[in-house]
């Protein structure tokens, strides 16, 4: 007897938008969203921020570094000990920053607050 097949079309998962509020260095406050799954730095440069993102992700540069507002900071997947390295060689660094390409938007974190430092430096470049 031939297995049965249901002919219901399938339904797609509901997701609500994740928000992100950007800090820009002037002080600026602007608002972008992005699907969960998204990466920050993909959701920076879509709404204008000026994350370079040379190494496209790889953690091998530190241009998309910013500073995650304290009160996220902890939300956060922790940074790895590569990511540590590379933070290590930005401009601006403090005790919440992160690197853009390594944060993941989930729910988790919807309405997170980042700020885009003043200063850049990639020292892998010079």
């Amino acid at each position: 007897m031939p297995a049965r097949v249901s002919m219901r079309p399938l339904r797609r998962r509901e997701f609500e938008l994740v928000k992100v509020c950007f800090v820009t260095s002037e002080g600026e406050k602007v608002t972008a969203e992005a699907e969960p799954g998204s990466w920050l730095l993909d959701v920076a440069q879509g709404a204008g921020m000026p994350l370079e993102g040379t190494c496209e992700g790889q953690m091998a540069c530190s241009t998309c570094h910013v500073i995650v507002a304290s009160e996220w900071f902890g939300k956060l997947v922790p940074a790895s000990a590569d990511e540590e390295d590379m933070l290590d060689l930005a401009a601006g660094v403090t005790q919440t920053s992160r690197l853009s390409c390594q944060i993941e938007l989930t729910e988790a974190i919807d309405g997170i607050e980042v700020q885009i430092p003043n200063i850049s430096n990639d020292m892998q470049i010079g």
